[in-house]
Parts: C-alpha cells; structure tokens; sequence
C-alpha cells in the first residue's frame, strides 16, 4: 500500500539551517540487548562469539565471528511472477585483528601472521609491467629504534598488522562469495568470469577491505584473478562516511557523552571497568577512550576468541584473567551501546541521516538507473564496516538493533513485476524491493509493508522512494543558497519537529 509522504521526517538532505527538521522516529523493540538492567546483571553473550561456524540448525542467530548471510539453504525467492532485476549488496569485513588503538600497552600473549597479510605492490598495464611480483607486508621492530616502545610492544614481537584480515577473515570470505554466488549467479545471470560491465565492487581505503574483496571475490567469479575495486578520496567517500559532518557530530556527542542516558551504564560498570583494568594495565584516567565505551575491550576480547585465542592474564599476576563471564558482559555491553548509538536515543536517525544520507543517494540513484533501463549493471557490492552498517541499519530503522559483526550483509533486491500483476500491484512502476539482514527480510519499525508491518518483503519501491528522497530543496551551503535538483533524504521516523538552533545551539546543517 502506498503511504503518505507526510509519514516521512527528514532526516538528511540540503536544508536551510533556518528551517526546522521534522524527524520520524519509531523506537526499536525492548528487548534483552537495549534493557540496561539485563545487560549488566544478566547471564551469557548475546550470540557466538567464539567460531565462524554456526550450526545449520541455528543459522541466522547472531554471530559475531560471521555474522548470517545469504545462502542457498535458506533463501526464500519471492513468486516467480517477479523478476530480479539488481541488487545491491553492503557487507562488514570479515574477521580480523585487533585494532592497534584496542590493544592492551603489552598483551600476555603472541599473535603470530607468518605467511598471510596484507599485499601491496603497483601494476602497469604492458609486458612486465603487467605481472609484477607479489608484495606482502610483515610487520616487525628493531630494537635499535628508540621510537618503538614510546607506544607500547603490543603483542610482542608480531608480525601482524592491527588490523588485517586473518586466515580465517579470509575463508569467511570465500564462502561469503561462494554462497552469494550459489543464489544470484543464476538469477541474474553471472558468469565464473566477472565482467564489469554488469558488477562493480566498491571498497574503501582501509586496506581491510580489499583484503576482504579478494576472497569474496574467489568465491563469487571463481575464473576471475585479476579486478578492478571502485574506491572514492576520503575527503567524500560516503562507504566510509569519512567525510567532516560537524553537525552530526554535535548531535552524537549530544546524546552520548553529553547526555546521562549514555553515561547511566557507564557510571553502573565502574566494577567491571575496575576489574578490566586491573588486567589490561590501562589507567583509570586514561585519555585514550577506554572508558567512554566498552569499544576498546568489545574489540580486544571478540578478536582474541573469535581467532580461537584465550581470553587475556595480567602479564604481572598471570592467574588474574579476564573470565568468560566478564568478557560475556561486555559482548552484552557492546551490543547495548550500539543500540543506544543507532536506534534507542531519540535523535539517533537524524545523526545516522546525516552521516550516512550520501550513500544512501547513491543508492536509490541506482535503482532509478535500473528503473529507467539506462544501467546494464545487476549487481553492485560495497565492502566496509560497523560504523558504515550502523547508520545505514539506523536510517531503515530496523526493529532490533546489533552491533553489525563481521561479515554482516544487507541486501537490496530489485523486482519487476510481470504483465500478470501489472494490472493489480501496488506499484506505480512495477517496481518492488526487498531488503534482506542476515539473509531474511529485515524487520523495521517503520510504516512500510503489508498492514504497514514493516517488514520490507516486496514493498513498492515509491514507498521507499518516499522515506528516502525529495527533489528540490533548497540549499544551504557554505552560506550560499541555491536551488537544487539532488535528493533529500529522508525517513519515516519520530514525531515531532527538531529544531537545530533550539536544541543544540546555533552550528550550520550543511558544514558537512
């Protein structure tokens, strides 16, 4: 059914800092990953958080290690009286190292990468140019540098990048693409040999997710070596949302560390900060972040299990260690945060909206092209990170908010219907979408959907269409208005008016 598109509130798009921006928001379920109370004196992690492998039985559970995503086995394909016409695909990379940032000043343990890494090296088009040797990084240290410790040994003695993809980082994405590639090569026609004609992948400038596109990309074009990655300049690139957004920052920081709503489970973990520091060595006055979230430790444990490695000993007292039952409340933790970041604070849409909108454009420009018949591309893959799946999860308003693990997938499906539906859909165009998290149609709390149940199961796509763009809206930017034909994004979110100058003090919309 066709909604309304005053059901809409904006939530990104070019608007004057003088307008007040109507933002829809509809909380996520209560569950056991967003009740505080649950989070720190409940039992067990939210999820597998010590194998890639999730059992048949129970796919589609979470699991941080290799989140759940399309395959064969569980693929439901709409009525055949639809065809796929395009699909865009947005993953996490898959699991990896610790980032150097979320080690502890010396770990108890060794993290030994002989053999696998990253590789690096220039290639021409021409003779040898076009073959060159293959260059892998190894990390290492020299003594005689008195620059090494000023940071920390780490892990000591590694030869390990933090981060980079691991062995097994690797394999999870081989059979990532393999299963992509066992539901959507025949539907959309794929050969073994990529041709970039009709698929383009998309990364970003963190090397992990090259890293991770040379084993998807085994799995999806098995005859295929040798790919060319579309990747945007940092200063834009909206994969990564690596772009300088001070007004979204400025509303983040409103409704975290500025608001006592964030820092109650903070303040109600001071015995469980105590008893990770006591481990870790970290300072209670730490200024690197430790103890504005659970991040730094979510990271350093997770990696540490999901890499089959133990959970970490005082390197001065080895028999006091992290337990199991501590590393599980912070998973719990974890989860908790991100639900807060994305779904549970009140103007988590808008700040998701406005970080994360311009990927958003790209995509429904997309589907406009495959609407129009002006693209021969069917498939489109994007490979980034938690905090690229989290806005975007934020912004689709999905019902129960994770914190996206690795390997996590949203898939956008593309239908037409055939002549003998074109009569009696819903669509004006014919066209449909279908959304899938974790390889099932994703749950959201917006009102799209049979009986605006929002499930996003084949809905119009002019109901997408009218949560996410507007056209002609009046810029402001630089403090120069213009009038412009670009998308405004929007969503179906809260219920009543924001209003910037009012709420948190006078800073410019679009200094983005």
């Amino acid at each position: 059914m066709m909604i309304s598109s005053r059901l809409c509130g904006l939530v990104f798009g070019l608007v004057s800092v003088t307008s007040a921006t109507n933002v829809i928001h509809y909380p996520p379920k209560l569950t056991n990953l967003n009740n505080l109370t649950f989070v720190l004196n409940g039992t067990g992690a939210p999820g597998i958080f010590n194998s890639s492998i999730t059992p048949d039985s129970e796919y589609g559970i979470y699991n941080w290690c290799n989140m759940p995503h399309v395959r064969t086995r569980e693929y439901l394909a709409p009525s055949s009286d639809y065809t796929l016409k395009y699909i865009e695909v947005i993953q996490r990379h898959h699991k990896r190292t610790p980032y150097a940032s979320n080690t502890f000043f010396k770990e108890d343990i060794t993290w030994d990468c002989t053999g696998e890494g990253p590789v690096y090296y220039g290639k021409g088009t021409v003779g040898v140019t076009s073959d060159p040797t293959v260059v892998q990084w190894s990390a290492y240290t020299n003594p005689e540098n008195p620059f090494t410790n000023s940071v920390g040994p780490g892990f000591v003695g590694s030869n390990c990048a933090f981060p980079q993809i691991t062995t097994g980082g690797i394999n999870d994405s081989y059979t990532h693409g393999a299963d992509l590639r066992s539901v959507y090569a025949e539907r959309l026609n794929l050969s073994t040999v990529l041709d970039p004609s009709t698929f383009k992948i998309r990364v970003t400038s963190n090397p992990i997710t090259s890293q991770v596109s040379g084993g998807l990309l085994h799995g999806l074009f098995p005859d295929s070596s040798d790919v060319a990655v579309l990747i945007q300049a940092d200063a834009f690139d909206s994969l990564s949302a690596s772009y300088s957004c001070p007004a979204a920052d400025s509303i983040f920081t409103a409704y975290t560390t500025g608001s006592s709503n964030w820092t109650e489970h903070l303040v109600d973990g001071a015995e469980l900060y105590e008893e990770l520091d006591a481990v870790s060595g970290i300072a209670e006055n730490d200024t690197a972040g430790w103890h504005t979230s659970f991040d730094h430790y979510y990271d350093n444990l997770s990696a540490k299990q999901c890499d089959a490695k133990p959970l970490p000993c005082s390197v001065n007292d080895t028999s006091f260690c992290v337990s199991q039952t501590l590393a599980d409340t912070v998973f719990r933790l974890g989860n908790y945060e991100y639900s807060y970041y994305y779904r549970d604070a009140f103007n988590s849409t808008l700040f998701s909206a406005l970080s994360y909108g311009a990927w958003v454009l790209e995509l429904v420009g997309h589907f406009k092209e495959q609407m129009a018949g002006t693209s021969g591309v069917r498939y489109f893959h994007n490979v980034a990170h938690d905090d690229s799946l989290g806005p975007l999860l934020g912004i689709l308003q999905i019902s129960e908010m994770v914190w996206p693990g690795m390997g996590s997938e949203i898939v956008f499906e593309l239908y037409e219907a055939g002549p003998s539906l074109s009569n009696t859909t819903a669509s004006t165009s014919n066209f449909f979408l279908r959304v899938l998290w974790g390889g099932q149609p994703m749950q959201t709390s917006l009102p799209l959907g049979t009986n605006n149940s929002g499930l996003l199961d084949m809905i119009p796509v002019e109901d997408f269409f009218d949560c996410t763009v507007k056209p002609g809206v009046s810029a402001v930017k630089g403090g120069e208005e213009t009038k412009t034909n670009s998308k405004l994004v929007q969503s179906s979110l809260s219920v009543s008016n924001f209003d910037t100058t009012t709420a948190y003090g006078d800073f410019d919309l679009m200094t983005l």
